[in-house]
């Protein structure tokens, strides 16, 4: 499958151009030097980040990544030790990242920056994605979207805003009285919002949203340019704040990983060994949920295998590429429905005859990925107090820990932390065989799977709701190879009869299918019933729970987020009741 056609062009002299609306993306006499003078210097940086721990900046349109690489630029040159820069753009028409390095390699002086958003530069399906620059203590989300629902569903509050939509006259939609109204609203006390334009129903829209609005001399040919201010003093970011995650599985690592890329301390606490839950198998199938429907939960999904995907690393995986058998003759049009879809990168899914290839899907091994993630941690018991004036208490066997947040991502023993969350156990078998038989099938997934380990293939797994035994049984490895045999029937009857391994563990689960991440009490947060698809969910709610903790802003826009909060069971129980 192809992607969509870019949308710019080439001027003689080399210039980029919107084939869209005739515009071109920065200004042909030098636009890095348009981007400081306007937005850098329209916005006061780098004065405006003194001090700072967190730094936020929203842009409307991202384009070429031009105004962001001379931020990144200006950032990594000024930045104090330890601060974070969060950006918030929004792009419509995605362009590709070879017609970005064209674009951005007229400015040797900003090499390194471009050259660290180049090297993840997003693709172009529709949904938030994130570029983390760890060694710039910066995180980059872009939504590839209409600029009105990435707004609306934002949570972060920008510092200083980038208006760099193409003309007013030419991109009508982009400066639209509703579009500034929510820049006023996803705006910070003293934020600064800067533009090229000085258009009388732009500058009208920014004083109705509530900034002050002033004309500055131009760039370049152009007179006059606006810098707009919001009344209200810009509040200092808080000291570095410690966060602890109980629970050492896919959930909890991701949190872990989550907190440090937003340069917060964490600590994790596991009560018997890492792994020891449902993360501990010897490897993992990390797929999309499939659903045909294109709405917020398919959004969800697409976004969290994307994510995971970016995140695990080379060295963890046995296998890359996932086939999906069909369960039903309706499944080939439903394959085929989510292939096309856009919230998948083209190429990304390809339905064929024989069911859906998973191109980028993988085998992880959480032997390797678990600590990885982790880092230092303990071995314990421990219970909660709190909340308390100064945060919460973990308490252990002679021994306290003050956190400024906790993180339950304990699975099922959540529900032993935390009463009210509707989790359900739900025990799954696998089975292993250690010799490579002499049918060794791809990564493959239908009513159950198999996958390659680093010594042989494991398949399974059972379902059994409300069975929290933990014992291998003789009669769950005959139930996992009676599943295999629908698939691969040469490959079961080869191994009936042959030793195999297993191993029992509980996932945990919840009323609707879908996960829980998001606040439960002042400073507690839950990330548990990510049911089966832990590996795919985990990387991405992890971040979620994380900024909700450390008070940063999320990759989940609100429709999703409004998806996996904790509160959405009692918010359904109260309509149920009310009506």
């Amino acid at each position: 499958m192809t992607g969509p056609e870019s949308p710019l062009d080439w001027t003689e002299d080399g210039q980029p151009r919107s084939r869209l609306f005739g515009d071109v993306y920065f200004s042909a006499e030098d636009g890095l030097a348009e981007t400081r003078a306007v937005f850098l210097q329209g916005c006061g940086l780098p004065e405006a980040w003194r001090g700072r721990g967190r730094f936020v900046v929203g842009e409307l349109g991202f384009g070429t990544g031009l105004n962001i690489a001379a931020l990144l630029d200006l950032w990594m040159r000024t930045r104090a030790p330890g601060a974070q820069l969060h950006v918030f753009s929004v792009e419509a028409h995605p362009i590709r990242g070879e017609e970005a390095e064209r674009a951005l390699s007229r400015w040797p002086e900003i090499a390194h920056a471009a050259e660290l958003i180049l090297r993840c530069w997003p693709g172009q399906a529709r949904g938030v994605h994130r570029i983390e620059i760890a060694e710039a203590g910066a995180i980059l989300d872009l939504a590839i979207m209409d600029v009105e629902p990435a707004l609306a569903g934002w949570s972060g509050k920008a510092d200083a805003w980038f208006l760099d939509g193409f003309s007013p006259a030419l991109n009508p939609q982009m400066w639209r009285d509703e579009v500034l109204a929510l820049v006023g609203a996803r705006s910070a006390p003293g934020a600064r919002a800067a533009t090229f334009t000085v258009a009388g129903h732009v500058r009208r829209g920014l004083a109705a949203a509530g900034f002050e609005v002033v004309k500055q001399p131009g760039f370049g040919r152009k007179r006059e340019r606006l810098e707009a201010r919001l009344p209200g003093q810009a509040a200092h970011s808080p000291g570095s704040k410690t966060v602890a995650i109980i629970g050492g599985g896919i959930a909890g690592a991701s949190a872990a990983r989550a907190v440090r890329a937003l340069g917060a301390r964490v600590v994790v606490f596991e009560k018997f060994r890492l792994g020891a839950g449902a993360s501990g198998n010897p490897v993992a199938l990390v797929t999309p949920r499939l659903d045909a429907g294109g709405g917020a939960p398919s959004e969800l999904f697409a976004q969290a295998f994307r994510r995971a995907v970016q995140l695990y690393q080379l060295e963890w995986t046995t296998g890359h590429g996932v086939f999906q058998l069909p369960a039903t003759p309706r499944d080939a049009e439903r394959f085929a429905r989510i292939a096309a879809s856009d919230l998948f990168e083209p190429g990304t899914l390809e339905a064929v005859q024989d069911g859906l290839m998973q191109h980028q899907a993988l085998v992880v091994e959480p032997a390797k990925a678990l600590p990885a993630w982790i880092g230092a941690h303990r071995i314990c018991q421990s219970r909660l107090s709190g909340p308390h004036s100064d945060g919460w208490r973990v308490l252990t066997d002679g021994d306290e820990l003050r956190a400024d947040a906790v993180i339950l991502a304990a699975g099922t023993e959540t529900r032993a932390l935390a009463e009210g969350l509707p989790l359900q156990s739900v025990r799954g078998q696998v089975s292993w065989t250690e010799d490579f038989p002499a049918e060794t099938p791809p990564p493959t997934a239908w009513g159950g799977y198999v996958a390659p380990t680093a010594k042989g293939i494991l398949f399974g797994a059972t379902h059994d709701r409300d069975d929290e035994g933990r014992e291998v049984r003789d009669e769950d490895h005959d139930r996992n190879l009676k599943t295999l045999s629908k698939a691969f029937p040469g490959l079961a009857a080869g191994l009936c009869g042959a030793e195999l391994r297993g191993r029992a563990s509980i996932r945990a689960a919840t009323p609707d299918r879908l996960p829980i991440a998001g606040e439960i009490a002042p400073g507690l947060f839950a990330l548990t019933g990510l049911g089966s698809r832990g590996f795919c969910f985990a990387p991405l709610l992890g971040e979620h729970v994380a900024a909700l903790a450390l008070g940063a802003p999320s990759p989940l826009l609100a429709p999703l987020a409004d998806l996996v909060d904790p509160e959405r069971f009692a918010r359904r129980a109260a309509r149920r009741s009310h009506s």
